[in-house]
């Protein structure tokens, strides 16, 4: 079954000796769930002061600078693995160091068949 763990916590909580810390430890879980066929994809991302979000309302495209939410914690990166079940992926979020100052949440991925064609195929 394949998760994605969305890493979420304070931008400003991790000193850049923390920050560097994680990022070790983080690789090193990569490469370890790697070895045993069960990473598939994870990166960091930008600070949320870079985003930017994307609305459609009454047909309308509304573009505004910024996360869709003002929050206390903000979406920092992503993982996606490749486990046998819920309790394989818990115990791997467990073991990730932003568990330890902001929140990993895991959400298991729908399989998608494989498209027939360009995906820019309207026919």
């Amino acid at each position: 079954m394949k998760y994605m763990l969305l890493i979420y916590g304070a931008e400003d909580s991790w000193t850049e000796d923390e920050r560097e810390g994680c990022m070790r430890e983080s690789m090193a879980i990569c490469k370890e769930l790697a070895a045993e066929g069960k990473w598939i994809a994870s990166s960091p991302l930008h600070p949320v002061d870079t985003a930017t979000s994307v609305r459609v309302r009454e047909g309308r495209r509304q573009i505004t600078d910024g996360p869709f939410a003002e929050t206390t914690e903000q979406l920092g990166g992503y993982y996606i693995i490749d486990v046998e079940d819920l309790d394989e992926a818990i115990a791997i979020a467990g073991r990730l160091p932003p568990a330890h100052k902001g929140t990993v949440e895991i959400r298991p991925i729908y399989p998608l068949p494989e498209p027939s064609g360009s995906c820019y195929d309207h026919e």
